[in-house]
């Protein structure tokens, strides 16, 4: 049963370690969401340890400057992970071996932060790659049949694909559209092998507990707004969520959540109405 709470006090008093998601909890990718800053300070100041856990494909340095950008308080969180992080951090013990592996990079503005430090060959079409990374989309600039003409060789080809961002929605200036998780579903549509770091999936809830110095899962709770991503995950982690109806669920009506509670096998055990102290 979901407990309705009036804010982020009232888990603060159940529980000592915060793993946050940030696009449409923290901010919606252009400005904090209104009390969010303060938020976050609040729970530094009670003596609470945070992590934000992102699916993000850009390295975790990259999100962290970008939140202060946005207005964040430096030090105002514990530690920043994202899948783009898990994945270099992968890739980077994987390929020391002096191969040459060409790598076709998919991400958003020419950002080519998740494969910087690693011996990796940039190529621009699947038909010349070894292996496709998955960082990012520009569902807000290309359609899906982009996508496909891009990644259709790639896939018929059987080259793996990692996908370092699971989201499929993301937010933009223009609006929700798809995200890199939604090209994802397209390389698999294509007859292509997948392989998926982020949220929901387990290795990064592992690499985030590690990184919190794995504490008592019964003083964990994570926070999203993404039920697919953020509940179901921190629930397959044995971690108490909190779902926030900001993000992509802020037009859903309390009757569309309890649909996606059943799709996905997944129930919060806490309904905030915002990420507000």
């Amino acid at each position: 049963m979901t407990r309705e709470l009036s804010g982020i006090r009232d888990l603060a008093d159940r529980f000592d370690v915060f793993i946050l998601d940030q696009f449409g909890v923290l901010h919606d990718g252009t400005a904090p969401y209104p009390g969010a800053v303060e938020t976050l300070v609040q729970l530094k100041q009670a003596g609470k340890q945070t992590l934000l856990l992102s699916n993000s494909g850009k390295r975790s340095a990259p999100n962290e400057v970008r939140l202060e950008k946005l207005g964040f308080v430096p030090g105002s969180w514990n530690h920043f992970l994202s899948s783009g992080e898990v994945a270099w951090q992968s890739l980077h013990r994987s390929l020391g071996d002096g191969r040459t592996v060409r790598c076709l990079l998919v991400a958003r503005d020419g950002d080519r932060s998740a494969v910087e430090g690693l011996p990796l060959t940039l190529v621009d079409n699947g038909a010349d790659a070894d292996i496709v990374l998955l960082a990012a989309s520009e569902g807000d600039r290309f359609d899906l049949d982009h996508y496909r003409r891009l990644l259709e060789p790639a896939a018929a080809r059987g080259v793996v694909c990692l996908c370092t961002n699971p989201d499929k929605i993301m937010l933009t200036s223009v609006g929700p559209r798809f995200g890199a998780g939604r090209i994802a579903e397209l390389y698999v549509e294509l007859g292509g092998p997948l392989t998926w770091i982020g949220k929901p999936f387990a290795e990064i809830y592992a690499a985030a507990l590690k990184l919190l110095g794995n504490p008592d899962r019964a003083r964990v709770v994570c926070v999203g707004d993404s039920i697919e991503h953020d509940i179901a995950g921190g629930r397959g982690a044995g971690l108490s969520t909190a779902l926030v109806t900001t993000g992509i669920l802020e037009t859903a009506t309390a009757v569309e959540r309890q649909q996606l509670y059943a799709e996905h096998g997944a129930t919060p055990d806490f309904l905030l109405r915002a990420f507000l102290w």
